[in-house]
């Protein structure tokens, strides 16, 4: 008999996901729990075994093609009985989609092996399917969620369908969600359009000139669509300052011999996420992410701090948590442990998720300066770009050397100004050149 496998309910949030690449193709047999097919969403690259044991006679998505939740995958001709409902086989996480940011380190990764995996939505037993966070969303707007039509499979009620329920409030569903901060939903006719969207017409290139065409998809065409989301969301500003870092090359000098016996590398990152710590303590706006459906800032109590890196199929944005309460060597070992992991593809997704405000260097490749694209819905992110050692007036008006260093940051210019942006900077930048200051506050 013929068996159609529709694409699964991957999880919580999951519309839709982006075929990046089949294990078989048609003709070929397959055994029950043999990898099928890779799947991206905007939380998770899933790899889905077959539900049967069989040959593949139809494949119904090509790669680059994005399925419904309840979508056809493919055709299965097998002679068993049927194994259960249509879409049933629970898939497993391979690795956490990645978070945006325009400047990054270079911390290289690989695909991480799966690391849990996603039970299938259970059988309707009479009773609304729905996910936790949704029911409780729909008792606070006061909709009875037995009166939501789901359109899921099996009936499960999904974000849309809430939505739809409930009219103007899609885009609070997203952010309300527990999802990755990069990864919020925008819907209505505000939301951003695909970059892959076709245009109108195709660029008049004549073939001969064509070296190579390369398709926009998987984890690059998520932070296309991420990018384009926070250019579209925000109104970036960018604001740059000149550090005089000498007494912090001292210091970080001093302080290393000690650190690095300990088996951990001492970088001026640390330095760097404490400054910042400390000055979005007198800049609260600062450490906020926007709510866009209710037209407010959330001004948070916590400092989670994100460090941008590179990976070789996209970006990640691993997450220092409650780094206001961690000593410089707590954060050396931290954001090490986080790059050796993350270059293992070993990272969970909450390590990737819930950031206040981003921090992006390209450490010796610094460069002069840059405008980093907000991790939205954050309102800020810093740019921090190479030390150099050049020639400075001294107060003394002689000229003598220093360890100079170009910050800068990108804001949200609707809910912060210009000045706020600049104090804020003014800080970090007092807490760089004079560095004991951070330690004060344990005297």
């Amino acid at each position: 008999m013929e068996y159609e496998f529709r694409l699964p309910d991957i999880g919580e949030g999951v519309a839709e996901g982006e075929v990046v690449q089949w294990f078989v193709k048609e003709g070929d047999s397959i055994r029950e729990d043999q990898p099928l097919v890779s799947v991206l969403t905007d939380k998770a690259n899933v790899e889905i075994p077959s539900p049967k044991t069989g040959r593949i006679a139809h494949i119904h998505a090509q790669v680059g093609e994005k399925v419904k939740v309840g979508g056809g995958l493919v055709t299965i001709e097998t002679t068993g009985p049927d194994a259960g409902p249509t879409g049933a086989t629970p898939p497993s996480i391979v690795s956490a989609a990645p978070t945006p940011s325009s400047i990054t380190s270079a911390m290289p990764t690989v695909p991480p092996k799966p690391v849990s995996t996603v039970p299938a939505a259970p059988e309707n037993e009479g009773r609304v399917l729905a996910p936790p966070y949704l029911r409780r969303l729909a008792a606070e707007r006061g909709v009875d969620i037995s009166t939501v039509k789901g359109t899921g499979p099996a009936g499960r009620v999904t974000e849309a369908d809430l939505a739809a329920h409930t009219p103007g409030a899609a885009a609070n569903i997203a952010t309300t969600a527990p999802v990755p901060a990069s990864a919020h939903t925008v819907s209505g006719p505000s939301a951003a359009p695909s970059p892959l969207d076709k245009p109108a017409t195709t660029p008049a290139v004549p073939a001969a000139e064509i070296l190579e065409r390369i398709p926009i998809r998987g984890i690059r065409r998520v932070i296309a669509e991420h990018m384009t989301e926070s250019t579209h969301r925000a109104a970036h500003f960018t604001y740059v300052e000149e550090v005089d870092v000498s007494e912090l090359v001292r210091l970080r000098d001093r302080m290393a011999k000690h650190v690095e016996k300990q088996g951990v590398r001492l970088s001026y990152l640390p330095f760097i996420v404490k400054a910042v710590v400390a000055a979005l303590k007198t800049n609260p706006k600062l450490n906020a992410t926007m709510d866009d459906a209710h037209e407010e800032l959330l001004v948070r109590s916590v400092y989670h701090i994100g460090i941008a890196a590179a990976a070789p199929e996209g970006l990640i944005v691993p997450v220092v948590r409650n780094a206001d309460q961690k000593s410089v060597s707590q954060l050396a070992r931290e954001i090490q442990d986080l790059a050796e992991r993350g270059k293992g593809g070993k990272l969970s997704r909450a390590e990737l998720m819930g950031s206040t405000f981003t921090i992006s260097s390209l450490g010796a490749l610094g460069g002069v300066m840059a405008t980093p694209i907000l991790n939205y819905p954050e309102v800020g992110i810093l740019g921090v770009h190479k030390i150099q050692r050049r020639p400075v007036y001294r107060p003394d008006g002689m000229i003598g050397p220093a360890d100079l260093m170009n910050l800068s940051i990108s804001l949200d210019h609707r809910v912060v100004d210009g000045i706020e942006g600049a104090q804020f900077l003014a800080a970090v930048k007092a807490y760089l050149e004079d560095p004991h200051q951070l330690f004060a506050e344990l005297a």
